[in-house]
């Protein structure tokens, strides 16, 4: 359908995962993706040829997305290779799960600095130029347990939650420039970090989802590229739940 034809996607943490097939969704639609990962591994360079193979141009980037100066960057030089960026995904992600009472401030502080700073230091360094270009759609990827909280994930849940809170204000100083900002917020979803869980841990969870069953990376894809398709033109500023019905 080319929904996205002419335009560049530019997608954090995106070699596995939820953020891969994000990745290759939007090219499937047309449009040009740059994306970043921690490391330059076999995952990146085979999203790379995924990639290629369908027909849009495409880079990796090796970048820390917690390190504000590096992102700053990092930006300016995607607009360098890509000339522009007309959709940015704040994908990038981590988990260090345990009781808050054995959390320790190493835990809580690489949490928020991987799933919260790095949503602000991309949308920082993104936003001048999509203000200038007066389009732009932003999407930054939050959790339910982000809306309802998780025993043993109190790191995660406040950086999820504070993902919700940062949108919602950056979609209020940057419509005016039709630019949107959303964020999705997955429930249980199938990916190879889940997929590590025991099964009865799995049954447990499927249990609770009215859709009796785990999301896939390409529902999550599917309400991404919505969000960043002229579709969804007079959203900006929600948080859409991916969740099977879960999070009431």
């Amino acid at each position: 359908m080319d929904l996205l034809k002419g335009k560049v996607a530019l997608i954090t943490g995106a070699a596995r995962g939820i953020g891969r097939m994000i990745a290759l969704r939007f090219a499937g639609e047309g449009a040009a993706v740059a994306f970043t990962d921690l490391v330059r591994d076999d995952p990146m360079v085979s999203l790379e040829k995924e990639l290629t193979g369908l027909g849009v141009k495409n880079a990796g980037y090796v970048n820390d997305a917690g390190d504000f100066e590096a992102v700053q960057k990092m930006v300016d030089r995607i607009i360098d290779d890509f000339e522009r960026i007309d959709i940015l995904v704040n994908n990038a992600g981590i988990t260090r799960d345990t009781l808050l009472m054995r959390m320790n401030e190493e835990m809580w502080d690489l949490v928020i600095k991987v799933n919260l700073k790095s949503v602000f230091n991309y949308t920082k360094a993104v936003q001048k130029y999509m203000l200038k270009a007066r389009t732009g759609s932003i999407i930054n990827m939050s959790s339910v347990v982000g809306v309802n909280g998780n025993a043993g994930q109190a790191n995660y849940a406040a950086s999820k939650a504070g993902i919700i809170g940062f949108t919602k204000s950056v979609a209020k100083e940057v419509g005016s420039r039709n630019v949107r900002c959303n964020a999705i917020a997955p429930g249980f979803i199938i990916t190879d970090m889940t997929n590590k869980l025991p099964e009865q841990v799995k049954e447990e969870w499927i249990r609770t989802i009215p859709l009796r069953r785990g999301g896939e990376p390409v529902d999550v894809a599917n309400v991404a590229l919505f969000l960043a398709s002229d579709l969804s033109s007079y959203v900006t500023g929600q948080t859409l739940q991916v969740c099977g019905g879960m999070s009431g």
